[in-house]
């Protein structure tokens, strides 16, 4: 037994003292003395000293960090004063070839009936392959021999240095193996009271959707994107962070999880239709889920008194103009998606002096990221930073091309009809009763607008502005552009209407109305009202664009939803078919984490896909992702420039194309 009788007094039974195991071989119950919880799993830190041939267990109660154990425990400093001089020690903890420290962690999983751990590296650890072999090896030999090891690789650098060793030598997992079988993964976290309602098909959910109430929790294999506003979401298979129900579920902070089995988990107990407590918690391994009293007096939601404020919308005469000419102050009278696409091409075209917001910002013991900016664009530090992101922001992204209609024509296309005019009148004073089914009124204002020839002047003013901006495209795609959606407190995911595919200048016409119309739903006009948002107030604008035929398309988000502390990662998911597919929830995209500071990134899960995307396609979304931190910073509504982007795209084998972005509601 070897320790270091300065450094380890008093070891109980174990051999585990407050601080670590060292020199021992680390047993079950060992483990389960020194390990934390992250996403559902159990791990230990661990560190290998190849000077002293020493391993270290580290007690995660007692040590949040690797440095932070090193400095106190092995080297005798102050952990404050490696902070002060933490990018040099990172450079030998990480990266040097002659490192002294092998630093990773260990996680406990339960797979097919039988456990194992698994071994990985922090993700920007560029240790080579021979020396992941050592790494494994000296860990094999002090780990329990009832549980197989397996080495999980942390990024897409390590997947390419695991090539030159045999399987048979070292026993392997990818990521997105293990994220595909995890029984829990936290995705909104929070706890709350209310009625269990458990679906077990789209039929039964669809039978009982007009007796859902807004204190209603709702389980199913995977919860559609077309809910109502609800106290919380349990998803029994696995979904993405980012479809449009998870999205909403973010935006009024409820809780929400994947629990695989969780519909025979409430079948087991009987709640189905009970009061129950429901908690997701990230540093827990599965849903909290428990019989509660249902209140005597059942209290208002916290939401109810929340109102949501619009910039009062100018409906006056406004020109069609080609979407290049809006900027982001033009969304009172074009929408915020039209906005958001002009203020994104001001940037492409004159650059900002906000790009760089995110890496200037201090984060201790750093003053700034600026010097991982300069690597990450492979420029000096001395460099103009903020040129040469602007550089690669055009070089990587572009817009397709279109055009905006402003709420003004939708105005004057409802006022030429009187039954829409009347139409509208029933739906407003149904409101004002306080009416609980509107269903009818807006099913039939939704008929008549979509019914409604569309006045000659209009035609003919879209027409010009299409042949105009757009002559020569083939294909377009009609997008909505609300002033009632992408709002704090109101994120309006997937309830307005876009089309794709549209193709003759008759089929945009009729696309027009038909987002117009959208306006109108049931789900929408609710979901506004429950927001204190007025009828009054909420207008329609429209896009109209040239839809890019790309081999992929998906969502990034610039944070990591799964950890909401990761300020290093942006979530990328993606589709070899539509954006669609990635935000309906009906299919699991691709996913991915990208590192926008030390740069590399890693496959979270194959989602539906048989395989991963090539080399190239997954150094674009590097590229992506980059330009994801940098128009984060540009459209920061503060000067944290923490306020995380929602970008919608799609991708040839060259550049990125920017369809839709908007803040994510977090």
């Amino acid at each position: 037994m070897r320790k270091e009788d300065e450094l380890y007094t008093g070891a109980v039974e174990t051999d585990v003292t407050k601080h670590s195991l060292v020199g021992e071989r680390l047993t079950l119950a060992a483990f389960d003395q020194l390990s934390g919880t992250l996403s559902g799993y159990r791990f230990v830190k661990l560190l290998v000293d190849r000077e002293l041939g020493l391993i270290h267990f580290i007690n995660n109660a007692e040590h949040q960090f690797h440095a932070e154990y090193i400095a106190e425990r092995i080297l005798k400093i102050p952990y404050s004063e490696m902070l002060g001089t933490i990018d040099e020690y990172n450079q030998t903890f990480y990266h040097e070839p002659d490192r002294r420290f092998c630093l990773g962690l260990l996680s406990l999983h339960d797979r097919d009936g039988g456990r194992f751990l698994a071994l990985e590296t922090v993700e920007v650890d560029t240790m080579p392959a021979e020396m992941i072999k050592f790494f494994f090896e000296f860990v094999r030999d002090n780990v329990d021999a009832a549980l197989p090891l397996v080495f999980k690789p942390a990024s897409h650098l390590q997947e390419r240095h695991l090539l030159d060793i045999p399987a048979g030598e070292l026993p392997r997992i990818q990521a997105h193996e293990l994220f595909a079988s995890s029984r829990y993964v936290p995705l909104n976290t929070g706890t709350t009271r209310g009625r269990l309602r458990a679906f077990r098909t789209q039929v039964e959910y669809r039978a009982a959707a007009e007796s859902l109430e807004w204190f209603d929790i709702i389980a199913m294999d995977r919860v559609p994107d077309d809910i109502p506003r609800l106290a919380g979401v349990i998803n029994s298979e696995p979904t993405t962070p980012l479809s449009h129900t998870n999205v909403l579920a973010s935006g009024w902070g409820i809780p929400n999880a994947v629990q695989l089995g969780a519909l025979e988990l409430i079948d087991e107990r009987g709640l189905d239709g009970e009061w129950v407590e429901y908690g997701v918690d990230a540093s827990s391994t599965e849903i909290v889920l428990q019989r509660a009293e249902k209140p005597a007096d059942m209290p208002e939601p916290a939401w109810r008194s929340a109102r949501i404020t619009l910039e009062e919308p100018e409906t006056d005469a406004t020109p069609i103009v080609a979407l290049d000419r809006l900027r982001m102050r033009d969304g009172h009278r074009y929408g915020t998606k039209a906005a958001n696409l002009g203020e994104l091409g001001h940037v492409l075209t004159h650059g900002s002096e906000r790009l760089l917001g995110f890496y200037q910002v201090p984060r201790p013991p750093r003053a700034n990221l600026l010097m991982y900016s300069a690597k990450l664009l492979g420029v000096p530090e001395s460099a103009n930073l903020n040129q040469a992101a602007w550089r690669s922001l055009s070089e990587h992204v572009s817009i397709p091309r279109g055009i905006a209609v402003p709420f003004s024509v939708q105005r004057r296309f409802l006022e030429s009809s009187p039954r829409i005019q009347q139409a509208i009148g029933k739906l407003k004073m149904a409101l004002e009763l306080g009416a609980r089914e509107i269903d009818p009124v807006c099913i039939e204002l939704q008929r008549l607008v979509k019914a409604t020839r569309m006045p000659e002047d209009l035609r003919q003013e879209m027409d010009s502005a299409i042949f105009t901006h757009l002559g020569g495209v083939r294909r377009f795609v009609i997008r909505s552009s609300s002033n009632a959606e992408d709002l704090a407190g109101f994120s309006a995911a997937g309830i307005y209407e876009s089309v794709n595919q549209v193709v003759t200048a008759d089929e945009i016409f009729t696309s027009v109305k038909r987002v117009w119309a959208s306006l109108f739903s049931s789900r929408s006009v609710r979901l506004r009202q429950q927001a204190g948002i007025s009828q009054d107030d909420s207008y329609m604008g429209v896009i109209v664009q040239e839809e890019v035929q790309a081999p992929m398309g998906g969502v990034l988000v610039t944070c990591n939803p799964m950890s909401r502390a990761d300020f290093r990662n942006v979530y990328l998911n993606v589709s070899r078919q539509s954006v669609a597919d990635v935000v309906s929830g009906d299919s699991v995209p691709l996913q991915y984490l990208y590192n926008t500071i030390e740069g590399g990134g890693r496959t979270v899960s194959l989602g539906d896909a048989a395989e991963d995307l090539d080399e190239q396609s997954r150094n674009l979304l590097q590229h992506l992702a980059l330009a994801g931190r940098f128009l984060q910073s540009h459209f920061s509504p503060d000067y944290t420039f923490a306020t995380p982007m929602d970008i919608e795209w799609v991708a040839d084998s060259e550049r990125v194309h920017i369809v839709q972005l908007r803040p994510y509601a977090n």
